[in-house]
């Protein structure tokens, strides 16, 4: 089952489930959130829940991405309890690409490169036990979350904007602090890599970008094996496209691994909260010399997901001397 969500003419955000190539409006008012925890208190397959609802009337999911009217498959209410967080150097063959931003010699091992060995290592234990934890990073809070088909902001005092194809993980944490697994959907986590670039310890600073999901939403387990695609269109042309894997049998690390290191901390625990975590990727454009301008469309697609997620980038001008940011002293 493939889950979104869509705003309506009157404004209110209605709940559509997919079956093969057709889609239905869920008979609720109810968002996501709200039905997700409905499934969670009545200890119930989401999937079961969605159906003991009902479906009404077939709606085209294209005509209404094309609309604009697509949002985001899982949201809060109150954006600062949405997470966006995510781990990097777990994909086979990710390390290389890192490795390069970073090197200086081509014989030098970075940390990257170790941290990727690490994952190869030790990321998918056996016999349940937690292994060995991936890097780890924090892009912000549910304000940093972009609908799909609305634009990705730039900051001005940003060097880069590119994208990252990934697939995402989407949680709602319990009454009781236990994370609950909602399902999957395509990510672009979008990031500055030129900042990253210059030094790796500037990797959080270029992590602070915003970033989109869905626009559906996969409930059940991930495919072994993620074969997607990922491309830059500007105007007519498409400047970059390339395939993207992902699933297990693609990564050094396990699903559940990723996930115990990110929810073993309390403060990512906390009743009623969303979590979307990023699970990484080994394709990015930057790393075939693409510098995206404004305009350009990201566009990421696998077919175990539905619809692509689009989006354009809005990057303002670059290079621009930034005055201090205004604090207010109250004393």
């Amino acid at each position: 089952m493939l889950l979104s969500q869509y705003k309506t003419d009157d404004g209110r955000t209605q709940l559509v489930a997919r079956h093969g190539s057709e889609a239905y409006d869920v008979k609720t008012t109810l968002s996501l959130y709200e039905i997700a925890q409905e499934a969670i208190a009545q200890g119930v397959s989401l999937r079961d829940h969605v159906l003991s609802l009902g479906l009404n009337g077939a709606v085209d999911l294209e005509q209404l991405a094309q609309e604009g009217r697509m949002l985001p498959p899982l949201t809060h209410p109150d954006p600062a309890h949405l997470h966006l967080t995510g781990t990097g150097l777990t994909h086979l063959g990710s390390a290389s690409t890192r490795a390069a931003m970073h090197s200086k010699k081509p014989e030098d091992e970075t940390d990257s490169m170790k941290m990727f060995r690490m994952g190869v290592e030790g990321g998918k234990p056996a016999n349940g036990v937690a292994g060995v934890q991936p890097e780890w990073f924090y892009k912000g809070t549910g304000a940093a979350l972009v609908a799909p088909g609305a634009p990705l902001p730039s900051p001005a005092f940003a060097l880069d904007g590119g994208e990252e194809p990934e697939i995402a993980g989407v949680y709602i944490i319990a009454a009781d602090g236990t994370p609950c697994r909602i399902g999957f959907a395509l990510a672009n986590e979008f990031s500055d890599h030129v900042t990253e670039r210059q030094n790796y310890l500037y990797l959080a600073h270029s992590k602070l970008r915003p970033c989109a999901i869905g626009p559906e939403l996969l409930v059940g387990d991930l495919p072994d094996s993620v074969e997607g695609t990922s491309r830059v269109r500007r105007g007519e042309e498409v400047i970059f496209e390339k395939p993207f894997l992902s699933g297990e049998a693609n990564m050094s690390h396990t699903v559940h691994n990723l996930e115990h290191h990110h929810f073993k901390y309390d403060l990512f625990r906390q009743p009623g909260d969303v979590h979307v975590h990023m699970f990484g990727t080994a394709t990015l454009s930057f790393a075939d010399g693409i510098t995206p301008q404004d305009g350009d469309v990201f566009e990421i697609e696998a077919v175990p997901f539905g619809l692509p997620l689009r989006n354009p980038l809005a990057h303002r001008p670059l290079g621009r001397a930034e005055p201090l940011t205004e604090i207010r002293v109250v004393s």
